[in-house]
């Protein structure tokens, strides 16, 4: 009888596993993190809710923090793949790095060692992408924005080019202060990033 049982969850456990929710977790900045926002506005929290009316199995983590860097997110990753054991992870990082005209080498550094962590996790990547505006010069935007395509290339992940296409240019979209995408936007960010996301959460 012990033996039937063992054979039985033997024959159930690849059932399981397949079913399980995958974890995913989002490591970014205040574009991530709903900064001036209601709660529930932003794309990872519409992103969630469109995985669930999809009847797409996941459970979301959001671990994105204002003002984040790619150090920051560096620093705090290895403790978030321990806690969550995420099969994907979404990294928005660079924002902040290239609004203070930071190295792009530290960031592209930075990046590559969290790509690096989380393929080490067994998860899968989605990198995604964003520019500097044109005032940063335009030696250092185009080496900002190229820095991403490249990670992706070489260490094999997911890329989304630029978070805010189609948003970007439309003053409108965009809190007073310029910087951060007022709620309206963020449909349109999750549009950017839900087709690349979302045949990555649905993979067993």
């Amino acid at each position: 009888m012990f033996s039937l049982v063992l054979m039985l969850a033997a024959a159930l456990a690849p059932a399981l596993a397949h079913s399980a929710p995958k974890t995913v977790l989002v490591l970014g900045d205040s574009l991530s993190a709903e900064y001036g926002l209601a709660r529930g506005a932003g794309w990872v929290a519409l992103m969630e809710s469109r995985l669930k009316a999809e009847r797409v199995d996941s459970t979301i983590v959001n671990a994105s923090i204002s003002g984040e860097t790619t150090a920051g997110g560096r620093t705090r990753l290895p403790a978030l793949l321990s806690q969550y054991k995420p099969g994907l992870v979404v990294i928005e990082l660079g924002a902040n790095d290239g609004l203070r005209g930071l190295p792009v080498p530290a960031a592209e550094a930075n990046l590559r060692a969290m790509v690096t962590m989380a393929q080490q996790h067994r998860a899968k990547v989605v990198l995604v992408g964003m520019r500097m505006p044109p005032n940063y010069g335009r030696a250092y935007t185009d080496s900002f924005f190229a820095m991403y395509k490249r990670v992706a290339q070489d260490m094999k992940t997911a890329l989304v080019p630029f978070m805010l296409a189609g948003v970007a240019e439309k003053a409108e979209l965009f809190q007073a202060d310029r910087l951060h995408p007022a709620a309206q936007a963020h449909p349109a960010i999750l549009a950017n990033i839900y087709p690349v996301l979302l045949p990555l959460v649905k993979a067993p």
